[in-house]
């Protein structure tokens, strides 16, 4: 037997139980064709639902691909937001800062400037209004009003620190003025000029100021300043001169005993030396001496607002 004969068996065997096949099938739809029919309906049936599930499965890929595309962005958005809102805290904090500052420099100038009390209050909150329609405020409109903002605030703060400069010079210079008695609780009982002699008689041109004392009151510098003297001088015996650096000095004769020496630094107030009558004097008082660019003035004008009271009794 040879190739082609066994091909040509092989053809004629399938082509017996295919025709075999064939009339069972052609059979069985001539007996049942009710059931041929149901069984190709089923048939196409599965096939649709099987395309169908195919396709909704693409759909439902591409809508889930959607989705997390869209999720994505989304987080994008948030985390650029987010950072927006950091950056915006940020700098609403140094604007807080910068506020306190500017409060607190306002609290000082307050002071300084010796205000009424209520008349400026840097905690209370301001009035505002307005009849205009409020609208949706875009970012970079409000970044830009944070900005202008920033600008003002460091504008006033310049101002206001040239002012508190300013004010503190007034004041320093007004510190180291003659603006006080030299003791508390006293009397001028001789005065600046012409008077009669206390020792002997005759008359004398009187350099200063006395005040009445007892042995150890608290001698009182009348200014800011530096102690330029401190020891014995003739008849003024134990005196303090304090050099106010601003062309005025101030002397404190007749002490019992000083409390500060040469170089010292002294605030208006504080104590120099105990009274007494040291020198050429007649008893306990102060004699109190003002010298404005190397001349003696009378220093009736700088013992502060108000009579000064005057007794009679001369000392020296």
């Amino acid at each position: 037997m040879t190739f082609q004969n066994i091909v040509n068996n092989s053809r004629a065997r399938l082509a017996h139980w295919l025709n075999g096949k064939t009339q069972k099938v052609r059979g069985f739809v001539a007996v049942r064709p009710f059931a041929s029919a149901g069984f190709l309906i089923a048939a196409g049936l599965i096939a649709g639902i099987g395309a169908r599930s195919s396709l909704g499965m693409a759909q439902v890929s591409l809508l889930q691909a959607k989705t997390d595309r869209q999720s994505a962005e989304l987080q994008q958005v948030r985390r650029g937001a987010q950072q927006e809102i950091n950056a915006m805290a940020a700098r609403l904090g140094e604007l807080q800062a910068q506020a306190n500052r500017l409060n607190a420099l306002g609290e000082r100038l307050t002071r300084v400037g010796q205000l009424q009390d209520g008349e400026f209050d840097f905690n209370e909150p301001v009035g505002v209004g307005g009849n205009d329609v409020a609208y949706d405020m875009k970012p970079a409109e409000l970044q830009a009003g944070v900005g202008q903002l920033e600008q003002q605030f460091a504008a006033s703060g310049q101002q206001l620190s040239v002012l508190e400069a300013l004010l503190f010079n007034r004041a320093l210079d007004q510190n180291a003025t003659p603006s006080r008695m030299p003791i508390a609780n006293s009397y001028i009982t001789s005065g600046f000029g012409g008077r009669a002699d206390p020792f002997g008689g005759g008359g004398q041109y009187h350099r200063g100021i006395d005040f009445k004392a007892s042995v150890g009151d608290p001698v009182l510098a009348v200014a800011d300043g530096v102690v330029a003297f401190a020891g014995v001088k003739g008849g003024y015996g134990n005196v303090v001169d304090v050099d106010h650096g601003n062309g005025y000095v101030t002397r404190y004769a007749h002490n019992s005993r000083l409390v500060v020496k040469a170089g010292d630094l002294v605030r208006v107030g504080q104590q120099v030396a105990k009274a007494g009558s040291t020198g050429r004097s007649t008893g306990a008082h102060v004699h109190f001496e003002v010298w404005e660019n190397g001349n003696v003035v009378n220093p009736r004008k700088f013992l502060g607002e108000g009579p000064t009271p005057v007794g009679k009794a001369g000392r020296g």
